[in-house]
């Protein structure tokens, strides 16, 4: 019984359900800038060549999808005043409900990348 409940089954009558790529980054991107405490997106931590030649990489998101499983990296700048780790939780927890509740897709991991702080909206960013 408890086989059967961890199994997902699609029946051929029903079709085919794809998701494109831009679809999961969407749902983490807006997923991460509802938390309180983000300043934004960073594509610094991303490699240059990670950048250019990976094609799960985007704007401060990477995105690795094994079968019904999703491994996600996001990259992230915090506002001056909130706790990193709190942000980061908050960050994790509202990336994997969005992506499960809006996918079919099982989330493997979530690693958020802490890059700078932001001090002030109009300042630049404290790289750390």
């Amino acid at each position: 019984m408890a086989a059967e409940r961890s199994r997902r089954v699609y029946e051929a009558d029903e079709g085919k359900l794809s998701y494109k790529r831009n679809v999961v980054l969407s749902i983490v991107n807006l997923a991460t800038q509802e938390i309180n405490g983000i300043a934004g997106l960073s594509v610094e931590g991303v490699g240059t060549l990670k950048k250019m030649f990976d094609k799960n990489c985007h704007k401060g998101v990477i995105i690795e999808f094994v079968e019904n499983s999703v491994y996600v990296d996001v990259y992230v700048n915090v506002m001056f005043g909130y706790s990193v780790k709190d942000v980061a939780f908050r960050v994790q927890e509202n990336v994997k409900s969005s992506i499960e509740s809006m996918t079919d897709f099982k989330v493997e991991a979530i690693n958020v990348h802490v890059m700078g702080v932001v001090f002030n909206a109009n300042e630049e960013i404290a790289v750390m």
